[in-house]
């Protein structure tokens, strides 16, 4: 696998606070990556930096091979899709109208390419039967689905995915994990931040533990979820447990549950 991204010491403080304190990794094409950690471990800010959207204090990101920093906007767009976790759209554009916003990058695009694009990613996301609805009328689950289908609209070799499943019922977030995967298939690089790290160990090729700005461990699921290490890093004691399939469980030690 070739990196789409290569980020080589990257630092980022904001006055006092260091929020990503010098963190190497890659992310491949064809494969899913997921960071995760406690909220304020880096992860949101460390994604920014991959996207071109936050400049590092220190350090630099390659975007398959050429600093992020020398791409255009247009090139970037073209090249990287970027999922934040704030999915709020100002005005009440219709469903349709927001995912085909993915497609702005493409003006040269032809109209089929379009409508083709626009169709699959709306059925890929499970909001096709939302299409007339205005966004701002949507739920909190729906309106991060809709946002999730004009980022595969927009088509690229690398996608990058803050907390897509936070907002989600449980099917839907195995849907976009499943999405992901076929991503990966396609070999595009895929980034996602998760929470669930039973979600994570399911769908990710390798996962980044993040703790406190720095990158605590990195490797397949069933090498860095170790009881320990996520006792250390999240402070509360753990289980890792195998399911019927072999991927792990984190489960939580709850001595006063019922």
């Amino acid at each position: 696998m070739t990196a789409a991204f290569s980020v080589s010491g990257v630092t980022v403080t904001i006055g006092e606070a260091t929020l990503v304190r010098d963190v190497s990794l890659d992310v491949r094409h064809g494969e899913v990556l997921a960071l995760v950690g406690p909220n304020g471990a880096g992860k949101s800010t460390l994604l920014g930096v991959m996207a071109g959207d936050r400049t590092p204090s220190s350090g630099e990101v390659l975007c398959d091979g050429r600093p992020v920093a020398q791409w255009s906007a247009v090139d970037l767009a073209r090249h990287r899709a970027v999922l934040t976790q704030d999915n709020q759209v100002a005005f009440p554009f219709r469903v349709h109208e927001v995912v085909e916003m993915g497609r702005a990058p493409w003006r040269d695009a032809s109209a089929a390419e379009d409508v083709e694009a626009i169709a699959r990613a709306m059925a890929e996301a499970d909001v096709t039967h939302l299409a007339e609805r205005t966004f701002t009328s949507l739920s909190g689950g729906e309106r991060a689905r809709v946002s999730l289908a004009r980022v595969l609209a927009q088509r690229t070799q690398a996608v990058l995915l803050d907390e897509p499943t936070a907002a989600l019922d449980l099917k839907h977030q195995e849907d976009v994990l499943t999405v992901a995967r076929s991503l990966a298939a396609a070999d595009v690089a895929v980034a996602v931040v998760l929470h669930d790290l039973s979600l994570a160990a399911a769908y990710a090729d390798r996962i980044a533990i993040m703790e406190r700005g720095r990158l605590a461990a990195l490797g397949a699921p069933s090498e860095v979820l170790e009881p320990a290490l996520l006792e250390r890093v999240y402070g509360v004691a753990v289980r890792v447990i195998e399911d019927a399939d072999g991927y792990p469980l984190v489960v939580p030690v709850r001595s006063h549950a019922r």
